[in-house]
């Protein structure tokens, strides 16, 4: 038995059949079903022609999505198999049935392998931890795949592509086998799309109106739709509405769907078309408010968890503001999923609907020993006759009946969750139900039962592993047992308690058990099981429970009278005002105990799934994914009246067949934007044929009306501007709150950071990462240093900021994600946040300040999926205040795409900026270009380094290899230093005293410059020739250690033993202006130069050739020393001439 195995949904066997037929060559196959997949029509004829058209793409997304794990398969979650033994269901050839038992989570090393099954998954078996993909199929281990079909802890039940052979082997075996279960990939959602296309007998109602082009489809019903009529069904909704300050577009669309609901006769689909911005969620909400007040039967689903949760929050919001009676009405609201997906331990205002936490409360309050039929019958004859529960209490203590103290033991275990174990010791529901929560405020009150709920689903959400715990300290825990109850036992007759403190302490205790229940029963159970008549009489006795409470309490204090007042006698002296005021309080609590007792029938319900099923039955309102929608396919269910599918152009149309097909359905509302971005697709071939295509996209190219949404109220209008022109036809209006003044907000000082901004980032490179995703790190070097900027002033300003850093490519978004480390948090809650995602990621996000990095740099204006109109859309409608935009402004203007017309736009609004402008931002630049070894870049004579410089540079081809071997990024940088400050005129006020002890013409003419204590940057004026005159410019020959100083002197000594006075006259000649040294310049026609021909002396074309020919060393040593410059140079001849300083 699998214990607390779960079952696989479905048993359906034609997607999985498929799987288990792929050899390994077939899944390597990217044609397997090239041939087959067939483009999805726009229209179809039938259903059954509808439901055919996503069956071969659906099953070649299927193939593509395993290739695509099987490609990453070394770094798939892993898991060593113990044990394989067939099941009773095992019946070859195809039932494969098998129970794998798993290495326990807890036996495993760090790093070993933490693979965690979950119903659905497909997985390989394979002899060794795979590293490359031969290892799936290796020649004792041939290719293999299974689907879990039930998981446990340690254990799974999997259906097996073929027979397992395994023999753990015997211990005296040291090559004993092994065998690891491999994570490719979950089949749930393409099982559960398959079912849907083959169900055959689905409601297709909602399908066969929107086959095809249908003038009718989204337009009201005439018949039920009169003026009498649509006054009726919509004027209440607008009442109700009134509050939530809807603009018009807003209003018509809440309006129009709920109308909508008022049709029997025809089924309708209704579209609301809701932009960036246009608020959406809220139109939602109220929307989902009205139909919750109206008791409405809707289930509201997304294609994802995240979109889910956002939906029930913005109705939980509504319907706690407008609550009138605690948390009565959310019993009608249901949230339904995989928690751990969901995170829901992240969203504490979701407990209350949130079914797994509901299952468990409810199952305390109908257990028959400990919920709410006992604790009620308890307090009534607790208050009724307090001396015969009393005497009652007195006989089981002399009794010690062994079946009494077994059942209290059992009634200890069960504790405040009913069959859900807490502790299995008394002590637990005594720390639970004897504390005073009376007292408590409400809210507090609420926290508590929540936190004891919370923390109980948590220690018990993994049975296997509790269960492993008894199994371990069993032997323990029976010793501390044994000597408890012999202590109890010992002590029971010695600490009896007297009447006043048995009515007090029993008091307290099932006045805390009802507390509990009946908050929870009102909270829990849907308003047709539970009227309000009946949940004001629940919150009057709440007050009564305490208002007794606390007098049995007083006049216990008071020491005295207590059996006289329970016993209603009324001669009790100074009391009789005390006895009067209990005396009412405990009539009128009874009064209401019994009225209750009579009105709340709790179903006899134990197991989870009759408690869940309860719950789903009875709720108006139901969330959950499109995918997960399927678990309402069950015999019996309730019907369904209305279905909502928000981020819907999200939503593949196979995909919404799933919750189209759901039993008793009429209409239909969609609420998306299919100018934003689609579901996503594995395949090429798939997305060639459109199978990401929603239906909500489909019914807008085929023409059907919708509600637009046209007020948006994110972003300021300079960021506004662009997208609702290429995007959306200027239809989209600015909210009056974003076109105000105050709406405009400046985080960084300059133009270049206003509200909208495009950044032209000149200097990346395009780089690919392992998987083939593009990177651009002189971009994220800016991303960087904008974002340590904005992190200053918000602390300087103390002024909360978010900020979003967004890049189409994975790659990039990891890359800046390493370069910001943990410095900032994602928590929108505190006062300076940071979010690095993909576009795709932040669909349905928004943020301060946006940041993208579009990544592309080449000359062939190529951007790849960048130029997806969609994703563009996504990206640039994301920020509230500030959107900056990083790229390449050549590469996007040559790419003809979105990101032209962007550019382009940004200059004619003169908000088109280059990032090198930006001082920070150039040095940001710099930096990254040196630690990716891009001296060609860096140190080409146009370049950042050089953007302000006065002298020309030249660089020897020594220089270059001295530079790309110089690993250290601080000794590159102080480099780059010296060279930014020479090239701007500066210069030491010495010259370096090494070439005192030197001869010849290189040590007049060579400068050096210390870059750390090994290494000293060499350099030389040269004269060279341009545009019809002669220039000093810089020529750097090395970067040496001292020791190897003489060497390059001696081999220089050649080239400038060539030169003529004039030449070496020029080449000391000086011009300063203010502190900085400046190159001169020389007339070509010149009589001095006309001596400097190559009969004298090295022509100047002759200098650069032998220059530019000289290769002097190949590697640097250490050591070095600063020096002061000489005042005298010899010729070639040795004669000595005076030092030529001129000042201009």
């Amino acid at each position: 038995m699998m214990g607390s195995v779960k079952k696989a949904e479905s048993k359906e066997p034609g997607l999985i059949d498929l799987v288990f037929s792929w050899s390994m060559a077939d899944v390597f196959n990217k044609d397997l079903y090239k041939g087959k997949v067939k483009q999805i029509p726009k229209t179809f004829s039938t259903t059954n022609d509808y439901m055919k058209s996503f069956i071969y793409p659906l099953i070649e997304e299927t193939h593509a999505d395993l290739f695509s794990s099987m490609t990453t398969v070394s770094r798939a979650p892993t898991r060593e198999v113990l044990a394989v033994n067939i099941t009773k269901d095992f019946k070859p050839p195809k039932g494969l049935y098998y129970s794998i038992f798993l290495k326990r989570m807890r036996d495993i090393e760090r790093g070993e392998g933490m693979y965690e099954p979950e119903v659905g998954d497909l997985i390989a078996f394979t002899e060794v931890r795979p590293k490359c993909i031969s290892d799936l199929n290796r020649p004792k281990r041939p290719y293999l795949v299974a689907l879990v079909q039930g998981s446990g802890e340690d254990r799974l039940r999997i259906l097996s592509s073929a027979p397992i052979t395994f023999n753990r082997s015997k211990e005296e075996d040291k090559k004993r086998e092994s065998l690891f279960a491999v994570y490719l990939t979950n089949m749930t959602t393409n099982i559960r799309i398959w079912n849907a296309l083959h169900s055959g007998n689905g409601n297709t109602n909602i399908i066969q109106k929107v086959l095809q082009t249908d003038s009718t489809v989204g337009e009201n019903c005439r018949q039920c739709f009169s003026k009498e009529n649509k006054s009726a069904a919509v004027s209440n909704a607008r009442d109700v509405i009134s509050p939530f300050t809807l603009d018009d577009s807003q209003k018509a669309a809440v309006l129009n769907c709920i109308a909508t609901r008022e049709c029997y006769h025809q089924s309708t689909v209704k579209l609301i078309w809701g932009p960036p911005g246009t608020g959406k969620t809220k139109t939602v909400g109220s929307l989902l408010f009205v139909l919750w007040r109206m008791k409405c039967r809707t289930l509201t689903c997304a294609p994802t968890n995240v979109a889910v949760l956002g939906a029930t929050k913005r109705l939980m919001s509504l319907v706690i503001d407008a609550r009138e009676y605690d948390t009565y009405g959310l019993g009608d609201i249901v949230l339904f999923g995989n928690g751990e997906r969901m995170k829901i331990d992240d969203h504490e205002d979701l407990f209350d609907v949130f079914l797994d936490y509901r299952v468990s409360i409810l199952a305390n309050c109908f257990a028959p020993s400990t919920g709410w039929r006992n604790s009620i019958e308890s307090t009534i004859r607790l208050l009724e006759d307090p001396e015969n529960q009393y005497q009652l209490y007195l006989e089981r203590l002399k009794q010690k009946d062994d079946d009494e103290e077994e059942e209290e033991d059992q009634e200890d275990q069960e504790g405040i969750c009913g069959n859900v174990k807490l502790n299995g010791s008394r002590d637990r529901e005594e720390k639970v139900y004897d504390q005073d929560i009376s007292d408590f405020k409400d809210a507090n009150k609420k926290k508590f039962w929540k936190k004891i709920i919370v923390q109980t689903l948590k220690e018990n959400k993994n049975k296997k592993k509790q269960k492993e715990k008894v199994r371990d300290k069993k032997d323990k825990d029976d010793v501390t047992r044994d000597k408890k109850d012999k202590g109890e036992a010992g002590n029971k007759c010695d600490d009896v308690w007297t009447l006043e403190e048995f009515v007090n302490n029993r008091f307290k205790f099932y006045r805390n058990r009802l507390i509990f229940f009946i908050e929870n029963l009102y909270t829990h159970l849907s308003t047709s099981l539970i009227s309000l008549e009946v949940v004001k009489k629940m919150i009057r006795v709440l007050d009564l429970l305490k208002s007794v409470g606390t007098l049995l309490h007083s006049i216990a204090v008071a020491n005295g009278g207590l059996r006289e007042v329970l016993n209603g006698i009324e001669d009790v002296g100074s009391r009789l005002t005390r006895f009067k005021n209990f005396s009412s309080a405990k009539t009128e609590c009874l009064q209401i105990l019994r009225y209750l007792w009579k009105k709340i029938s709790v179903p006899d319900l134990v197991e989870y799934n009759e408690i869940k099923n309860f719950c789903l039955q009875n709720a108006s309102l139901i969330f959950c994914t499109a995918s997960s929608s399927s678990k309402l396919h069950t015999e019996g269910a309730k019907p369904l009246e209305l279905l909502v599918i928000d981020e819907a152009a999200q939503l593949k149309e196979c995909e919404s067949t799933i919750p189209l097909q759901l039993p008793g359905l009429r209409h239909a509302i969609l609420i998306g934007d299919e100018c934003q971005l689609p579901a996503m697709v594995q395949s090429k071939i798939c997305e060639e044929a459109e199978f990401g295509r929603s239906l909500f996209e489909r019914l807008v190219i085929l023409g059907h009306g919708r509600n637009l949404l046209n007020v948006q109220y994110r972003m300021h209008p300079s960021i506004s501007l662009f997208p609702n022109r290429e995007f959306y036809d200027k239809q989209i209006l600015d909210g009056p709150k974003v076109k105000e003044r105050t709406y405009e907000r400046h985080f960084l000082q300059g133009r270049m950071y206003g509200s909208y901004s495009f950044i032209n980032v000149t200097y990346g490179k395009e780089d690919f990462d392992a998987g083939s995703s593009t990177k651009n790190m002189v971009e994220v070097a800016v991303v960087a240093e904008i974002v340590a900027r904005l992190f200053e002033e918000s602390v300087a300003t103390k002024q909360k900021l978010s900020v979003g850093c967004i890049s189409p490519y994975k790659a990039q978004v990891f890359a800046i994600q390493h370069k910001l480390g943990k410095k900032y948090s994602a928590d929108a809650n505190i006062d300076f946040s940071v979010n690095v995602r993909s576009v795709d990621g932040f669909q349905g996000g928004e943020e301060d300040v946006i940041i993208i990095s579009t990544v592309r740099c080449n000359g062939r204006g190529s951007v790849g999926f960048l130029s997806n109109r969609q994703r563009a859309n996504v990206a640039l409608t994301r920020a509230r205040h500030c959107l900056w935009i990083l790229g390449n402004g050549s590469t996007l203007i040559n790419s003809d795409s979105v990101w032209k017309k962007l550019a382009i736009d940004a200059k004619s609004r003169s908000c088109y900026f280059h990032a090198d402008e930006d001082k920070n931002l150039a040095q940001a630049m710099t930096s990254a270009l040196v630690e990716l070894n891009q001296l060609d870049t860096l140190l080409n004579t146009n370049s950042l380094l050089f953007r302000e410089a006065k002298w020309k540079v030249c660089f020897s081809d020594d220089f270059f290899k001295t530079m790309s071997r110089i690993r250290d990024i601080n000794s590159r940088n102080e480099v780059l230093s010296l060279l930014k400050k020479l090239s701007s005129g500066w210069r030491l006020p010495q010259r370096n005293k090494i070439f005192n002890d030197m001869n010849g013409t290189s040590s007049q003419l060579l400068e050096l410059y210390e870059v750390n204590k090994q290494l000293n940057l060499l350099w030389t004026i040269e004269i060279l020739g341009e545009n019809s005159k002669y220039i000093q410019v810089l020529k750097v020959w090395d970067i040496l250690p001292l020791s190897e100083i003489p060497k390059l002197a001696k081999r220089l000594d050649t080239l400038f033993g060539n030169f003529t006075v004039n030449t070496m006259n020029r080449c000391v000649c000086k011009r300063v202006e203010g502190n900085l040294v400046v190159p001169m310049t020389w007339p070509a026609d010149s009589n001095d130069v006309k001596k400097t021909t190559l009969g004298d002396a090295d022509s100047v074309q002759f200098l650069q050739s032998r220059i530019a020919a000289l290769s002097l060393r190949d590697e640097a040593g250490s050591s070095a020393t600063t020096y002061r410059n000489h005042s005298k140079f010899k010729t070639k001849s040795g004669a000595k001439t005076n030092r030529m300083k001129k000042k201009g």
